[in-house]
C-alpha cells in the first residue's frame, strides 16, 4: 500500500550513515517534523544531522491527507471550555502562523508541491452535530477569527451544513518534504537514510545517538519519530495512544467538489482533491480506529463501500494507511523530553493535524535550542502533568495496556498451525507457548513471538494490513517480525517451526 503522494514522486535517495559523526543537533526521523526542524535550524547556521530508518516520508508524513489548516476538527470550543480564551486564541494564532510559514517556505525555496488555496469545512450529518458546529462557530468568532456556518455543502454526502475556515491550503506532502530536504543540504545540513536509531544516551558533552552501526555525537537531540522511541524518563507512553486511518485516491467521470472536508462523525470522513498525471482525482479518508484494537472488520473494504455510495463509477488508483499519536488531553507535546535529560527534545501527539503542527514545533524547538523567547511554547509543554480531561479515554487506554502487558487476554482455542487460512494470521497455542502465525499465499508459514519489543504488550494481527499491531502504544511489525513503526525499534523474536 502506497499513497498517491509517494507514487507521484521519483524518490530522492540519501546515503546511509557510514561513520561516527559530530554535529550541533541530531534529528531522529525525516518526516515532515524532522525536516521542518532541520530546515529552521540549518537556516540559522546550526550543524544538523538527520537520521532516517527508511526513506524520507516513508511513514505518516508520506501518508497524510496533505491539508494545511488551523481548523483541527471541532476543537476551539473544547479549548475555550478547558483552558480559557487566551489559550484558545493563541493556539489558533500559532497554527494560522504555521500555515502562513509553510506557504512562505514554499515560495522562498521554490518548492513545486502542488500547493492550492482551499477553504476547509467541518460538516454535520445530523441535528446533534449541527448544533455542535454552531457552537464552534460562536467560539471561533469570539476568538476574533472569521469563521462562518454554511447551511448546505456541495459534497456527495448527505449533510446539514458545516463551519468553514477560508483561505486554508492543501499540497503534496512528499514533494514538500523533498523540497525541504534539498534546502537543508544546500544549507550544509546532512541527511542519512537507512540509518535506524536504536538508542540515545547522555555523555559528557551532550548525547550519543546510536544507529545499528555507528554513533552520532550531538549537543542537542530532537526525537521526531511520531512516537518517541525513548520511553523513560519521559513516560509519554502513559499519556498517548496511536490511531490508524485509511485513504483512497480515485478517479470519477463526475465533477468533483472544491474545498477540503471532514465530518464530525466517529469515525470521521475526510475529503479533498488533488492532481495526478494531469487529471483531477478525489481522496477519501477515514475508518480511523485505535491501533492494535482487535477487530474483524476490513477497514479498506469498508472505505471502498463508502466510496461506491458516493461515486458508483469510481476507479480506485491508490489505497494506503496512516498512523498518528493522540495525547489524552488532545494537545501535542513539544519541548524538552524530561528535566532529567536536558537538551533532548520531542514533538509528538499531533492528533492527525501534523502539517501545521510540524511547522510550529520546528520554530518552538529552534527557539528553545537557541535560547530565544517563543510566544507559544507553554501551550504544548511536553513535561506537563496537568489532570487528564478525558477520564474515560484514559481509563480505557490503561486497562487495555494493562491487559496486554499481563497477557490476560481471553484464552484462544487450540488449533493446528495447518488450520490457519492463507493470507491470515492469529495467535495459536503451540507446545505450551503462544506463537503469532501468518500463512502466505502458497502456504509458507511465518511464526513470531507476539510480544511487543517496546514494553512487552501482546500483539494482535491486523488482517487489513497483514501486520502485528500493539494495542498499548501502537508499535507495528510486519508478518516476518520486522519493526516498521515506532515506538518499537527492535524486531520480534522469530521461530523456525517444524510442522508434524
Amino acid at each position: 500500500m502506497e499513497s498517491i503522494w509517494r507514487k507521484s514522486v521519483q524518490k530522492q535517495k540519501y546515503e546511509k550513515l557510514e561513520k561516527d559523526s559530530y554535529c550541533d543537533v541530531c534529528i531522529v526521523g525525516a518526516g515532515i517534523t524532522g525536516l521542518s526542524c532541520g530546515y529552521e535550524l540549518a537556516k540559522e547556521g546550526i550543524q544538523v544531522i538527520i537520521l532516517e530508518k527508511d526513506r524520507i516520508g516513508s511513514e505518516t508524513s508520506g501518508n497524510t491527507t496533505g491539508k494545511i489548516t488551523s481548523q483541527h476538527g471541532l476543537f476551539y470550543r473544547y479549548l475555550l471550555d478547558t483552558y480559557g480564551e487566551d489559550f484558545a486564541r493563541r493556539y489558533l494564532e500559532a497554527n494560522q502562523g504555521a500555515k502562513e510559514n509553510i506557504k512562505q517556505i514554499i515560495q522562498e525555496e521554490k518548492i513545486e508541491c502542488d500547493l492550492e488555496n482551499q477553504d476547509n469545512y467541518v460538516f454535520a450529518t445530523n441535528q446533534i452535530e449541527q448544533e455542535k458546529i454552531k457552537l464552534e462557530v460562536e467560539a471561533v468568532q469570539n476568538l476574533g477569527f472569521d469563521a462562518e456556518f454554511v447551511p448546505e455543502l456541495a459534497i456527495p454526502i448527505e449533510n446539514m451544513g458545516g463551519i468553514v475556515f477560508r483561505n486554508q491550503a492543501q499540497f503534496n506532502s512528499v514533494k514538500y518534504m523533498q523540497g525541504l530536504a534539498n534546502a537543508i543540504v544546500q544549507k550544509e545540513g546532512r541527511i542519512y537514510e537507512k540509518s535506524k536509531v536504536v538508542n540515545t544516551q547522555k555523555d559528557e558533552e551532550g548525547y550519543l545517538v546510536e544507529t545499528e552501526d555507528y554513533v552520532v555525537h550531538a549537543k542537542f537531540v530532537i526525537l521526531a519519530t511520531r512516537y518517541p522511541i525513548k520511553s523513560f524518563p519521559g513516560f509519554h507512553f502513559l499519556k498517548m495512544y496511536q490511531s490508524t486511518s485509511y485513504a483512497i485516491a480515485f478517479e470519477t467521470q463526475k465533477t468533483l467538489f472544491n474545498g477540503m472536508y471532514i465530518s464530525d462523525t466517529t469515525p470521521a470522513i475526510s475529503l479533498r482533491t488533488s492532481v495526478y498525471e494531469n487529471r483531477r482525482v478525489g481522496i477519501l479518508a477515514g475508518e480511523d480506529h485505535k491501533t492494535g484494537k482487535q477487530e474483524e472488520e476490513d477497514h479498506i473494504k469498508a472505505l471502498e463501500e463508502q466510496l461506491k455510495k458516493m461515486y458508483p463509477d469510481a476507479k480506485i488508483k491508490f489505497e494506503w494507511e496512516a498512523e498518528d499519536c493522540i495525547s489524552l488531553d488532545k494537545l501535542p507535546y513539544i519541548g524538552e523530553f524530561s528535566t532529567l535529560m536536558p537538551h533532548l527534545y520531542i514533538a509528538t501527539g499531533f492528533k492527525k493535524w501534523g502539517i501545521t503542527t510540524s511547522n510550529l514545533a520546528a520554530n518552538i524547538l529552534k527557539d528553545l535550542i537557541l535560547e530565544r523567547e517563543n510566544l507559544y511554547v507553554d501551550l504544548f509543554d511536553s513535561k506537563r502533568l496537568k489532570p487528564i480531561q478525558n477520564h474515560t479515554e484514559m481509563v480505557d487506554m490503561l486497562k487495555e495496556a494493562g491487559n496486554s502487558i499481563l497477557l490476560k487476554k481471553l484464552v484462544l482455542p487450540k488449533e493446528k498451525i495447518q488450520d490457519v487460512e492463507e493470507e491470515e494470521g492469529c495467535v495459536v497455542e503451540y507446545q505450551g507457548d503462544k506463537i503469532g502465525v501468518y500463512k502466505e499465499k502458497g502456504g509458507k508459514i511465518f511464526a513470531v513471538k507476539p510480544i511487543c519489543t517496546h514494553l512487552g504488550c501482546e500483539l494482535v494481527f491486523n488482517s487489513t494490513l497483514k501486520t502485528w499491531d500493539c494495542p498499548c502504544h501502537g508499535s507495528r511489525f510486519d508478518y516476518k517480525g520486522r519493526s516498521i513503526s515506532t515506538p518499537s525499534v527492535h524486531n520480534l523474536d522469530v521461530y523456525n517451526l517444524e510442522i508434524d
